[in-house]
């Protein structure tokens, strides 16, 4: 018999009896939602992301090169549009004297400047990397150079060198005479030289370390327990270790080289040296295409060629690291 209990209208219906099914457990509350998690992914949104990039490198590179490509191939000037001349402009180039005195600056720059940078910052980087007393000073003043302003550097070479400067004087004393460092083609095109290596020895010394500290030092004590001397080990296990760098700074500093503008400019002045002897492509642009009266068309097309020629610098060095590598 099977008994039938109801409350007041509060709380659920018991059943007791034999045959009766145990009372169901209560349920348990839902927990409270705080908020709703968004789970909707936009397409665009890596895009939103690469937007000021984008911007910023299409804004102050993309453009530019664009605008200076179709330049090169009008008669545009500072204050006049300009029109469509074809290949008149690099037409003119290959007639163009100055032209090619400025391309043989340029690649004899690129020929005495980067052995030098590619060798002289891995030595100073080997000689810094020793723990040493006062060697942080001496990591300080290498890489000061970096960091000074290029205007200033120049402007204290200016006085060393020139023929009443610091250099010329202390010659002058010990009976020597006066070098015209400043005034002679090639004296000139070597003293910029100097600056550029003085100057970017620090920054490529930075980079060397750098490689150094992956150079696994059980390298070098197994050489030595085989016998091989400093100079042995530095070719031997250095090189190879660092040639990758080494590949790296040849490639930086060949187009560093190549488009220099500021040490000869600051040391030859606005003339290029004695008779524009000693003007780089660079300098050339600056000096065809600035002014009321600048030929902007002009002087795109030099830009082009120095685009393409230290394009294909860059490309030599890989393909020539390519083949070591093979």
């Amino acid at each position: 018999m099977t008994a039938m209990t109801t409350g007041s209208g509060e709380g659920p219906v018991t059943a007791t009896g034999p045959g009766a099914a145990p009372p169901a457990a209560p349920a348990a509350p839902e927990p409270k939602r705080r908020g709703r998690a968004i789970r909707t992914h936009l397409p665009s949104s890596p895009w939103l992301f690469l937007a000021p990039g984008l911007l910023i490198v299409g804004g102050f590179s993309l453009y530019p090169f664009v605008s200076t490509v179709i330049n090169s191939f009008t008669d545009r000037r500072t204050l006049i549009e300009g029109r469509w001349v074809g290949g008149a402009n690099y037409q003119e180039l290959v007639q163009d004297e100055m032209f090619w005195i400025g391309l043989r600056n340029s690649v004899l720059y690129v020929v005495g400047v980067v052995p030098l940078l590619v060798v002289l910052p891995l030595l100073l980087a080997m000689l810094v990397q020793r723990q040493l007393p006062g060697i942080t000073f001496f990591r300080s003043a290498f890489y000061t150079p970096v960091v000074a302003s290029v205007v200033v550097v120049g402007l204290i070479w200016v006085w060393l060198l020139d023929d009443r400067g610091l250099v010329n004087s202390v010659l002058g004393a010990v009976g020597v005479g006066t070098v015209p460092f400043l005034s002679d083609q090639w004296l000139l095109l070597l003293s910029a030289m100097l600056v550029t290596v003085w100057k970017g020895l620090g920054y490529y010394m930075i980079i060397y370390l750098a490689a150094l500290t992956n150079v696994p030092r059980e390298l070098h004590e197994a050489a030595a327990v085989d016998g091989a001397g400093a100079v042995r080990r530095f070719f031997t296990v250095t090189v190879p270790a660092v040639r990758s760098t080494m590949v790296l700074v040849g490639a930086l500093s060949s187009v560093a080289a190549f488009k220099v503008f500021s040490e000869v400019y600051l040391l030859a002045g606005d003339t290029g040296g004695p008779g524009g002897a000693d003007t780089t492509l660079v300098m050339l642009v600056q000096r065809v295409g600035t002014g009321l009266s600048g030929r902007v068309g002009y002087a795109s097309a030099i830009s082009v060629v120095v685009f393409v020629i230290t394009l294909g610098l860059m490309l030599l060095v890989l393909r020539a690291n390519r083949k070591e590598d093979a």
